[in-house]
């Protein structure tokens, strides 16, 4: 069973939590990480008992993103590995009902990841961000076509785009965000949410997600079409030259 040591996976009840660990680097996600976030969705999912997955992640901060080192490694390499796309494809697939609870940093990944989710809760510090094309990338796990959906073209483009900051009250207002709720009882509500979930009939709650949600097969198709121009663009001279830029101003 794939593990890695920053990503925590606890159940409570008929509950899984999955919370990252990585504190010290803002909880930036490496191919670790999503290997080991992908067995253990995969194992919930197979698992009668547990009825409903939890995402969490630390004080402060929710994720920071994917591991800027792994993007460097990509560039230089060529070798990007599976481990994202079968973390987003299993994320896509998901039957049973997904909370989310967010407090401070939610950048790249870290907010689109929330687009899966069924109920996200977020407190008043939290912030909402995707510098892909300062960066000179491209939106990821199927962002382009659920934003739009959800929030409208010109929010989406705003956020996607150019990359603007969406405070929790923002996010509400665009669909991403359930509840705005007290960094003190942030996981409380949260927990709860999930449970209340878990007790309900999963198959007619599994078929009600279904029908909300948008085709997993078209989801699919556009998070590898975005994952190709993501790949391309990582080995671009734009994209070297921004990663070059924001390496110095972490730097400074």
């Amino acid at each position: 069973m794939t593990s890695d040591p920053h990503i925590e996976i606890t159940r409570q009840g008929a509950v899984q939590s999955i919370r990252f660990d990585r504190a010290e680097k803002k909880n930036a996600i490496t191919r670790t990480m999503y290997a080991a976030m992908t067995v253990a969705l995969k194992a919930a999912e197979d698992d009668d008992a547990i009825r409903a997955h939890l995402y969490l992640g630390q004080p402060g901060v929710f994720s920071s993103g994917n591991d800027v080192q792994d993007f460097m490694a990509f560039a230089m390499s060529g070798e990007m590995g599976t481990e994202v796309l079968d973390f987003l494809h299993t994320l896509a697939r998901l039957k049973k009902p997904v909370v989310s609870a967010v407090d401070g940093l939610a950048i790249g990944i870290g907010t689109t990841i929330h687009m899966h989710c069924d109920l996200t809760f977020a407190t008043p510090r939290s912030l909402f961000k995707t510098p892909f094309v300062d960066l000179a990338l491209v939106p990821e796990a199927g962002s382009s076509l659920l934003a739009p959906a959800f929030m409208g073209y010109q929010r989406a483009f705003a956020m996607l785009a150019m990359g603007e900051d969406f405070s929790a009250q923002d996010a509400v207002e665009a669909g991403l965000v359930y509840k705005v709720v007290d960094e003190g009882e942030l996981e409380e509500r949260a927990m709860q949410a999930a449970q209340a979930l878990a007790e309900k009939p999963p198959v007619a709650l599994s078929i009600a997600k279904r029908l909300m949600k948008s085709s997993p097969d078209k989801l699919i198709e556009r998070i590898d079409e975005e994952a190709a121009y993501f790949a391309a663009q990582l080995k671009s001279d734009e994209a070297k030259a921004a990663f070059m830029q924001f390496m110095a101003r972490k730097k400074s």
